[in-house]
């Protein structure tokens, strides 16, 4: 954490230079979002994603103490940063989420034309969100549904420390990162090389089909406790019902000792078409690990559609989706239905299996407020146990 705090110092001195190179002159303040503007297109902005959530569950899971599943509300997440960009030149970002204490991105990337005078791509350098999977490498504040599916939530690898490359032209993109250390809480320690690639035969504006592959080989390191003790590298899978606010997981591996290596791929696709949207992906992982300990893979996917009433679509860029802007008064509305599985059990570990039904609903009232709503029926196995229970969501959520 530390670590972590000292890194504020570094990123605000890097924004001086391009505010004193302006002074005082040609400051031009936004009150929404808020924001400063300079003469020569920098521009200082803060950011900010706020959502409260309320869960009611009907169900037991198992039966079990670890499986029981509460109702619930408190803050999902809370969110606060800056941004300092020039457009065709940089961007920096530092976020934090202050209810989980956890940092977001804090990343500086510099687009190539401006250091070479042509366009070879982005760079970028921090802490981000790896490129392997679809839904997980999506902003937080853009999730169609409240939480991630459970193969997303399980195989996906999150943020880490690391240096990135993402090259996009009219018709394929794709991303090379080379992940390295400690992320910024301290944890997973490690290094991972990260690749993916989509074909984007369209991409305009309502319409938009876009097919990727992604892939991960991930090293995770030994670490010294506090105690002076080696703890060996490990890796758990398990993912929520779909409900960030328990603790309970229906699906669980256990803890893997004597991790060497983590192998991620992924297939994704997404095709927009007006107000109509159709998203799914496939993630697989395999686990290898030393002393002779036998090996486990375990794979997932999900599929989600999603319907705008009010006739807005879906927006896309650089290989990712964001929220819909409202056209009207009334704001824009949407309906959403999504499946996704998970299959947890291999050789001797029984992990167990699961399917979700997730029944949407969200109203984006502005630009920056929206009301979501979730129904969620969970099938889920383990051990030749079974749970069902209904999970109901409800979200308020502010972003800027």
């Amino acid at each position: 954490m530390r670590l972590s705090l000292a890194l504020l110092p570094l990123l605000a001195a890097s924004a001086l230079p391009a505010l004193a190179a302006e002074g005082d002159a040609g400051i031009r303040p936004k009150a929404w979002p808020p924001r400063l503007v300079f003469a020569n297109g920098t521009e200082l902005a803060a950011t900010g994603n706020y959502a409260y959530d309320v869960n009611r569950f009907d169900g037991d899971g198992y039966g079990t103490a670890a499986t029981t599943l509460e109702d619930d509300e408190d803050f999902r997440r809370k969110e606060f940063g800056f941004t300092l960009k020039r457009k065709g030149v940089y961007d920096l970002a530092a976020s934090y989420d202050f209810q989980s204490d956890t940092w977001m991105d804090v990343a500086l990337r510099v687009e190539t034309k401006a250091l070479f005078g042509r366009d070879a791509g982005k760079l970028r350098l921090g802490q981000f969100k790896l490129p392997v999977g679809f839904e997980g490498y999506t902003s937080t504040r853009a999730g169609s549904f409240l939480e991630n599916s459970l193969p997303t939530q399980a195989f996906y690898e999150s943020r880490r420390v690391g240096a990135e490359w993402a090259f996009e032209r009219s018709a394929y993109l794709w991303n090379l990162g080379y992940f390295f250390g400690n992320d910024l809480q301290g944890n997973n320690p490690g290094t991972t090389l990260a690749g993916r690639i989509a074909w984007t035969p369209r991409k305009q504006a309502g319409h938009v089909l876009h097919l990727g592959l992604s892939a991960s080989e991930e090293r995770p390191h030994s670490e010294v406790n506090g105690r002076g003790q080696t703890i060996l590298p490990g890796v758990r899978w398990r993912a929520r019902p779909e409900a960030a606010l328990t603790d309970a997981r229906l699906v669980d591996s256990g803890i893997l000792s004597r991790v060497d290596r983590i192998r991620r791929e992924g297939v994704e696709a997404l095709w927009i078409e007006g107000a109509w949207s159709l998203q799914g992906e496939y993630l697989r992982q395999d686990t290898t690990r030393e002393a002779g300990l036998p090996g486990y893979s375990a794979d997932g996917w999900y599929v989600a559609g999603s319907w705008l009433l009010t006739g807005e679509s879906r927006t896309y860029s650089a290989g990712n989706v964001a929220n819909p802007v409202p056209a009207h008064a009334y704001g824009a509305w949407e309906l959403l239905l999504r499946h996704s599985r998970i299959d947890l059990d291999d050789g001797g570990i029984r992990g167990g299996r699961e399917n979700n039904w997730t029944l949407g609903v969200n109203a984006y009232l502005n630009r920056y407020f929206r009301l979501q709503a979730n129904l969620t029926r969970v099938d889920a196995t383990r051990a030749g146990r079974r749970a069902d229970p209904r999970v109901l969501q409800l979200r308020a959520q502010f972003y800027f």
